[in-house]
C-alpha cells in the first residue's frame, strides 16, 4: 500500500470515528482531498486508492494536472475551492463539477454564462465569510439571500446551488472555530427552510486541522489535504 494509500485510509478512518461519536450517518460526509500543489501522480495514487473526489484552489494549475489525468482514461472528480477571478471561470466551469467559492453574485453570472455556452450544469456553493482571516466569502446576509433568491427564481438555469462553504479563523481557539461552523449551519437551515424549492443541504467546512469539531457541527464535505498528500510540494 502506498504512503498517500495508507494515509486516506486512516483521514477515512477517523471521519467514520467522528461520525459516529456525533451520531450522525455512517458515510454521511463526503472528503474532498485537496491535491493542490500536488503532482498528476499523486492524484492518481489516490484514485487507484478509490478516492475520486478532489479539490483545487488554482484552475490553471488544476486544468493542467487533470487534463493529464483524464487523458489517461481516468474520470476523478473536481471541485473548485479557492478564490475564482471571473478571468478564470470559463476553464473553471470546463474542467470541474462543483465551484465551492461562488461568493458573489456577479461571479455566479459568469459561471452561468461560461456553463450555457457549453451546456453544462454546474454546482455551487455560496462561500460564507464567518470569521475566517481570508477576505473570501459573503460578508453581507443580505447580499447571500439576494444570490439565493435569483437562483431559486431560476435566473441562472445552468447553475444549481447545492448548499454552503466557509474556512473556520485560523486559531488554536476551538470555541472560535465551532462558532464558525454553527453560524454557516444557522444560516443553512435558515435559508433552506425560506427556499425549499433549492436543495442547500451542502456544508463544505473543515480541513485537516479541523475537521473533527467541523463534523461535530454538522459538515457534509470536509476538505482535507496535508493529511493525505503531505506537506506541500
Amino acid at each position: 500500500m502506498s504512503q498517500i494509500a495508507e494515509n486516506l485510509e486512516s483521514v477515512l478512518n477517523k471521519i467514520r470515528a467522528v461520525e459516529k461519536r456525533a451520531f450522525r450517518d455512517e458515510n454521511s460526509v463526503k472528503l474532498v482531498a485537496v491535491s493542490k500543489f500536488h503532482p498528476a501522480e499523486s492524484v492518481i495514487e489516490a484514485l487507484e486508492a478509490g478516492q475520486l473526489l478532489f479539490g483545487e484552489n488554482r484552475v490553471q494549475e488544476a486544468a493542467a494536472k487533470f487534463d493529464e489525468i483524464r487523458a489517461r482514461g481516468l474520470e476523478p472528480n473536481l471541485h473548485i475551492i479557492g478564490s475564482l477571478q471571473r478571468n478564470k471561470v470559463k476553464e473553471a466551469v470546463r474542467i470541474a463539477s462543483c465551484i465551492e467559492s461562488a461568493d458573489r453574485i456577479e461571479l455566479i453570472e459568469e459561471i452561468e454564462k461560461q456553463a450555457a455556452k457549453i451546456n453544462k450544469n454546474i454546482e455551487i456553493l455560496f462561500e460564507v465569510h464567518t470569521g475566517e482571516d481570508s477576505k473570501a466569502g459573503f460578508t453581507s446576509v443580505e447580499d447571500l439571500e439576494n444570490a439565493i433568491k435569483l437562483c431559486a427564481g431560476q435566473k441562472f438555469p445552468h447553475v444549481t446551488p447545492r448548499g454552503f462553504m466557509t474556512m473556520a479563523p485560523f486559531t488554536e481557539d476551538k470555541s472560535l472555530i465551532r462558532k464558525s461552523f454553527v453560524t454557516l449551519r444557522n444560516l443553512r437551515d435558515s435559508f433552506q427552510k425560506k427556499y425549499p424549492s433549492l436543495d442547500l443541504s451542502e456544508l463544505s467546512m473543515g480541513m485537516s486541522g479541523d475537521f473533527e469539531i467541523a463534523i461535530e457541527e454538522g459538515a457534509t464535505i470536509v476538505r482535507i489535504g496535508t493529511a493525505i498528500f503531505g506537506s506541500r510540494g
